[in-house]
């Protein structure tokens, strides 16, 4: 993240744009868009507090939107992204925890979707050649020859740009960045919330309803109701016509007093993420990141017989990475962030942090970082913080008590 210019007239703005400025926001620069960083009141560690303990609600219509719709795109998209959308197409909620590789299906265990829920489902755009993270993205399979996507905000148009080259006869990729809003609705009373404005909120982990919905007197609109999020905590994401955006958030503030809910900004969904230990696409994953060397194989089926970039990395998997992602956790007061060097107890280089930060739930440094394979989980390591040698232990996360998303 970094500061916008003074007036952004090059940054694209939010629905709600409006809306934060009236609230105090703190603006900022997110992957060509002008977004709210933290509010006045409180700020980040309050903000990521409320999603810990109430629910908060964030804006994150920067996130990319993008459809797939002609005959066969599932299986389009299935031969080309890496996780395999088997797993969900036959009705059954993918979980995946990616902190601990675990994957396991509702399917598994005989619970069925409810109510017309569908499977989403995390996966990976890799490049073919050298096997880099194009961009992770939330897929949502409406049906066989219906797929939503929604890709990280910077990435999206390469996204696209990438699968519509590769499409077959019949089979449009579209760009819908603009065209609709995202919220993100997280914490222990988020399902509280989402039902108390009128829309659904018990369908499994990782699955979405598309419901109907009508703000009091307003017009009727759709919202895709999903329940994932980007915190470790309950919550859900609500896709919407951009037009109606608004009236969503007010309706969300307005029944969500009595259950302390707060704005949220992109700060505090840094280190809320960042203490369960999910990757940020540019900084733990990127073109120069793969899968294996991050720690995201369980977002890739190894078994499909094709998805782009499927050789190299079966290639590295069988060889071993050359790095690996692991947790730093502070053993003093240092404060680690990213493209810091990590030396190991004897003094030699052995990675460099990619994301880092303070933990208001730990009151300590954490980070993750790129290390050598042979640094491993209780070791001691030293990171340069700015000129200053401070000590860490590697961990695996996540950094705090496991997710409470399921």
């Amino acid at each position: 993240m970094t500061e916008a210019p003074e007036h952004g007239h090059d940054l694209i703005r939010s629905p709600l744009h409006d809306r934060h400025v009236a609230l105090g926001a703190k603006m900022g620069e997110f992957g060509g868009w002008t977004m709210p960083l933290e509010y006045v009141g409180g700020g980040v560690i309050a903000e990521h507090k409320a999603v810990r303990e109430n629910v908060g609600v964030f804006d994150v219509s920067h996130l990319g939107k993008a459809s797939v719709r002609g005959p066969g795109a599932a299986a389009f998209i299935n031969a080309t992204l890496t996780n395999d959308l088997d797993r969900i197409a036959a009705g059954a909620a993918q979980y995946t925890d990616g902190a601990r590789g675990a994957q396991y299906t509702d399917g598994a265990r005989g619970a069925q979707y409810t109510d017309g829920a569908r499977g989403a489902q995390y996966t990976l755009c890799v490049d073919d050649a050298s096997g880099g993270v194009v961009d992770d993205l939330i897929v949502y399979l409406r049906g066989d020859d219906d797929v939503f996507l929604v890709p990280n905000a910077a990435n999206t148009a390469e996204v696209v740009r990438r699968l519509a080259a590769a499409a077959p006869d019949g089979v449009e990729v579209r760009n819908l960045h603009r065209d609709f809003a995202v919220l993100a609705v997280q914490g222990p009373r988020s399902s509280e919330l989402v039902e108390a404005i009128g829309l659904p909120a018990e369908h499994p982990y990782m699955s979405f309803v598309d419901a109907g919905w009508t703000p009091g007197a307003g017009a009727s609109t759709d919202v895709t109701v999903c329940r994932s999020g980007y915190t470790g905590e309950r919550g859900y994401e609500l896709v919407v016509a951009s037009a109606h955006a608004g009236a969503v958030w007010d309706q969300l503030f307005a029944a969500g007093a009595p259950l302390g809910v707060r704005a949220c900004g992109l700060g505090a969904r840094d280190t809320l993420r960042t203490e369960m230990g999910y990757p940020l696409h540019g900084q733990d994953l990127s073109l120069d990141i793969t899968p294996n060397q991050a720690r995201v194989g369980w977002a890739v089926g190894w078994k499909k017989p094709a998805f782009w970039g499927r050789d190299v990395l079966l290639a590295e998997r069988a060889a071993g990475p050359s790095r690996v992602l692991r947790g730093l956790v502070s053993l003093d007061r240092g404060i680690p962030r990213p493209h810091m060097v990590v030396k190991s107890a004897a003094g030699e280089v052995v990675g460099e942090v990619t994301s880092g930060t303070f933990s208001p739930t730990l009151r300590v440094g954490i980070a993750l970082a790129l290390l050598r394979p042979d640094i491993v989980e209780g070791d001691e390591v030293e990171v340069d913080v700015r000129g200053r040698p401070a000590a860490m232990r590697v961990v695996k996360p996540p950094f705090i008590e496991g997710s409470r998303a399921v």
